[in-house]
């Protein structure tokens, strides 16, 4: 029975948190050999064929066992709207500077700050999408939260078109979307992204782009990095309505130094460094130090072709396996390292998400459950979306993905 304390309510977990606790009560720790974690939300972290060296060792300056400011460091700030400017915005006459950069302890402290300093506005979000979305959205009572629904019939994705027709429906004031999406990977790019922030203008409805996965992209030529970022498509920086938030944890695959970045007008970094200076503080201040060579484009270049090419293979050796044991994808991702799997044609009771994730965890393996990702703020409504869905990760090491797939067949075959 659960024990209530007075004045506090009950706090759900994310989906990766809750299916990770759930799997420690069956024997679960990091790095066991035996388990294979195909639910987590981060890439490894070691070295890939062909990646720049890995950091190893941070030198703390005397000045850096000091609080740094609530907004960030400025040589990272510049750094960040360096790297902007040399890799999507060459000969454009608005510039990033240091003060359209906000630095934050993560990629979730990014977006609260963001959360908490928007009005009393109608806030569109998509579903499905990131977990961590719900809570965001329910915590905050100055704006109302709107749900749209993106549908496996489109490929998971909205036409500017339709959006348009949203935002204006809907009286939309700005919009949060992943590009490329958690969990389905689809992604936005070229013209159909050039189109979002050209609404942006035109229905002056803001759009907020989480970006933490634009450099795992799986389209176009494989010779050289691709990245993609909404940074490309932008007029004027200080006058368009688009933010970015990204930073090391995905694209850079260091996910523990817990260092992100929000990039936008200066008129929204400047509301955002306010709610930090009450929510948080600051960000890790010597890790803000050892970040800059990693913002260097040739760096960033040589780590963005790395993910690809390594990250590619692995993708396509988790689709072809699930092909092969009638486990359904909708949409393949073209960016990301999520497999969005429909269970609907697995044997009963497999085909429930939850249920899967519960015969997975007997085999030593984690999956997702769908339902974490019907973003729902508030429960609002009482009937949950993609109980036939489960997210798998292609983040692991290719061992751990041949086990986890393994492990599959295993569950399956139990039930044929």
């Amino acid at each position: 029975m659960e024990t209530i304390i007075p004045g506090f309510r009950s706090v759900p977990r994310t989906g990766v948190i809750y299916v990770t606790h759930e799997a420690t009560r069956h024997g679960f720790v990091y790095g066991h050999p035996e388990w294979a974690n195909l639910g987590q939300g981060s890439p490894e972290t070691g070295p890939i064929p062909n990646s720049p060296p890995r950091v190893e060792a941070v030198s703390i300056a005397p000045a850096a066992q000091q609080y740094g400011t609530v907004s960030g460091a400025k040589d990272l700030r510049q750094a960040v709207a360096d790297f902007y400017n040399a890799t999507y915005r060459r000969g454009k006459k608005s510039q990033y500077t240091a003060d359209n950069v906000s630095i934050a302890g993560g990629g979730r402290l990014a977006l609260t700050r963001l959360a908490s300093a928007l009005g009393n506005i109608n806030m569109g979000h998509f579903i499905p999408d990131y977990t961590a979305y719900e809570e965001l959205l329910s915590v905050f009572k100055a704006f109302t939260p709107i749900p749209i629904l993106l549908r496996a019939e489109s490929g998971y994705k909205i036409a500017p078109a339709d959006l348009k027709e949203e935002i204006l429906g809907r009286g939309l004031s700005a919009l949060l979307a992943s590009n490329p999406a958690n969990p389905t990977g689809q992604l936005m790019e070229g013209k159909e992204l050039a189109a979002w922030c050209d609404l942006a203008r035109e229905c002056q409805c803001s759009m907020i782009f989480d970006e933490f996965y634009s450099h795992y992209i799986y389209t176009g030529a494989k010779a050289q990095a691709k990245m993609v970022s909404a940074a490309e498509f932008v007029k004027d920086v200080d006058k368009d309505p688009v933010v970015i938030v990204d930073g090391l944890t995905k694209n850079w695959r260091y996910p523990g130094w817990r260092i992100s970045w929000t990039l936008g007008p200066k008129a929204v970094i400047e509301a955002i460094a306010s709610a930090g200076s009450f929510l948080d503080g600051g960000a890790n201040h010597p890790f803000q130090n050892a970040a800059l060579p990693l913002l260097d484009p040739k760096n960033a270049a040589a780590e963005t072709l790395a993910i690809q090419k390594h990250f590619g293979r692995k993708r396509e050796l988790v689709l072809a396996r699930l092909k092969k044991i009638k486990i359904g994808v909708d949409a393949a991702p073209a960016g990301a390292f999520y497999v969005w799997a429909n269970l609907a044609k697995l044997p009963a009771p497999l085909d429930d998400g939850m249920n899967f994730f519960r015969e997975c965890l007997k085999e030593k393996t984690i999956v997702v459950p769908g339902v974490f990702f019907d973003v729902n703020p508030g429960n609002r409504r009482a009937t949950a979306r993609y109980k036939n869905y489960c997210r798998i990760s292609f983040g692991p090491e290719i061992d751990k993905l041949e086990l986890g797939l393994n492990a599959f067949e295993r569950v399956i075959a139990k039930f044929k």
